[in-house]
């Protein structure tokens, strides 16, 4: 026997050809999952990922509540479009009521000074009547009485003398002559001959001296038309019942009866 029979050999041990193929087997099946999952993963690397949604199928319902949304919507607008025609029509409406209420009241005044002055011109009218039936009254006073009263002396007489002078002049509204005048312009100036002076209009003249009876007249006094104090149209009374004044544009300075248009009062200054 060798002297290396009982001594191991450090060899290893020869395996066998069928456990050799079957590690070989498993090695390569492994190697084969690795490169086909390594291949996978670079392949989805390589491609980015999409998801899709899907959206809910718009059924016949849905459509319906749609619809009907659609026409409430509608419905609205055209309310608040007819609530808006009804507030402008509303605003022109009372626009209009206020305008027609002023114009009414503007209507009802007018009314009420016309009647107004209806009453004025009214008592007037009764107040002239009620004087011409004095004067008719007056004129069967005797002739010496007449006589008397119609001689004009002094102050009268230069009076009479300057209105009877201007008989044929124009008569303007505002005239103070010398050869258009106004009622009161020239009973103004036929005084101022005598040293009076009086106001320029004829309300004021009507007050201007004493109040005197239309049936105890003398010549120099001044007649009025209207009442004392506001008086529209003076004159001179000239004696034997006549009087001289302004009249109007169409007549001018003339002498007239009293029966023409009688006066409603006089007042004396001399």
């Amino acid at each position: 026997m060798s002297h290396t029979a009982l001594i191991r050999s450090h060899r290893k041990p020869r395996r066998s050809a069928s456990t050799i193929a079957m590690r070989a087997g498993v090695a390569g099946g492994v190697l084969s999952t690795l490169a086909v999952a390594g291949s996978a993963g670079a392949a989805n690397a390589a491609e980015p990922v999409t998801q899709t949604i899907e959206l809910p199928t718009l059924t016949v319902d849905l459509a319906a509540q749609v619809a009907q949304s659609a026409d409430a919507t509608q419905q609205t607008a055209a309310n608040y479009e007819l609530q808006a025609e009804r507030d402008a029509a509303a605003a022109k409406a009372a626009k209009q009521a206020k305008a027609d209420l002023a114009e009414a009241k503007q209507k009802a005044e007018a009314k009420k000074k016309a009647a107004e002055a209806a009453r004025k011109a009214a008592a007037e009218r009764a107040s002239r009547d009620a004087e011409r039936t004095t004067l008719t009254a007056s004129a069967s006073v005797s002739t010496s009485t007449s006589t008397s009263t119609s001689t004009a002396t002094g102050s009268a007489a230069a009076v009479i003398a300057f209105v009877k002078a201007q008989i044929g002049d124009a008569y303007v509204s505002g005239g103070t002559g010398p050869n258009s005048w106004d009622c009161s312009g020239l009973v103004q100036a036929a005084f101022k001959q005598v040293g009076i002076s009086l106001p320029r209009v004829s309300q004021d003249q009507s007050v201007a001296g004493t109040q005197v009876s239309l049936s105890n007249l003398q010549p120099g006094d001044i007649l009025y038309w209207g009442s004392a104090g506001s008086a529209y149209h003076v004159a001179v009374y000239v004696g034997d019942g006549m009087f001289v004044g302004a009249q109007n544009p169409s007549s001018g300075v003339v002498e007239k009866p009293l029966s023409y248009d009688p006066p409603t009062g006089a007042v004396r200054v001399l």
